[in-house]
């Protein structure tokens, strides 16, 4: 698994870290006792410091997302709620997916259904008063 991170982009590196780990459990790529690189080994390919390395792991394991092994490594948890959280992404994904092709059938183009989507998310109190 590569992780990329950018300093530009205005964000603790630690913290983009920690959502590429994330990201990677939620859906599938990293599966429950999966091994990650060990911190210095990872500090070095991504080229950032071990402790932003080592912050990242500690937060992860703080989430119950890793497991931390001292002298073995930091492995996805082998808790039960990782894989649920990856099969709930994948099936709303597929959801998702219903709902914009049922809406294309119905002569909606993309971008009134990512407006309709972004007016539920970021909108929904508005939406509610005109129901």
């Amino acid at each position: 698994m590569l992780f990329k991170l950018n300093p530009q982009a205005g964000q603790p590196l630690y913290l983009q870290l920690m959502q590429q780990i994330r990201h990677a459990a939620e859906t599938g790529v990293l599966r429950r006792g999966d091994q990650l690189p060990g911190v210095r080994t990872l500090a070095e390919e991504i080229v950032v410091s071990h402790n932003t390395v080592a912050k990242a792991y500690s937060e992860l394991e703080h989430e119950g997302l890793l497991e931390i092994r001292h002298g073995s490594g930091a492995y996805i948890a082998a808790r039960s709620g990782s894989k649920s959280r990856s099969e709930r992404v994948r099936l709303a994904q597929e959801r998702v997916r219903a709902l914009v092709e049922a809406l294309e059938r119905e002569g909606l183009s993309a971008e009134e259904i990512r407006r309709l989507f972004e007016a539920e998310l970021f909108y929904p109190e508005k939406l509610e008063t005109t129901r």
